[in-house]
């Protein structure tokens, strides 16, 4: 839909990467209520980026906490929460392409469908640009929160 993709080059200009592969970035953005190419696969990726690109931050940032409680704070930052507070600064919901029922309950608006997506876009990044570009994206989202 014409809407979606506006939306989307609007989300594109709003990241601090920008893609080449605008069809990645329009996958990240599918969910799977939409069709078989979504972005489950992304997300699935995205997820590992983000974890480990927090975990190295924290384990930099508190040389002296233990383990524990580095985990606490990993877990603060990637949960479903956080990650939808981000998907939302972002407008992501905007840019969602979303199957019939979906559309029908405002799920762009639903958390956890908000939260994957992010983390998809994460995943795209990391393939198209790889560990560098996923690392200062994911840093530049978490700015506010990380304190760097």
């Amino acid at each position: 839909n014409t809407n979606a993709t506006m939306t989307q080059e609007a989300l594109s200009k709003r990241l601090t990467y920008q893609f080449v592969n605008t069809d990645l970035l329009a996958q990240a953005l599918t969910h799977r209520s939409y069709g078989a190419k979504n972005n489950e696969r992304l997300e699935f990726l995205g997820d590992g980026a983000l974890n480990f690109i927090i975990a190295t931050q924290l384990y930099q940032q508190f040389p002296k906490s233990a383990e524990g409680d580095l985990s606490r704070l990993r877990a603060q930052l990637v949960k479903e929460a956080t990650l939808s507070e981000l998907a939302l600064e972002l407008n992501i919901g905007d840019a969602l392409k979303l199957g019939e029922g979906e559309l029908k309950s405002a799920g762009w608006r639903r958390p956890s469908i908000l939260a994957d997506a992010l983390e998809a876009i994460i995943g795209a990044i990391y393939l198209e640009g790889g560990f560098v570009a996923a690392e200062a994206f994911v840093l530049s989202l978490y700015r506010n929160k990380l304190n760097t």
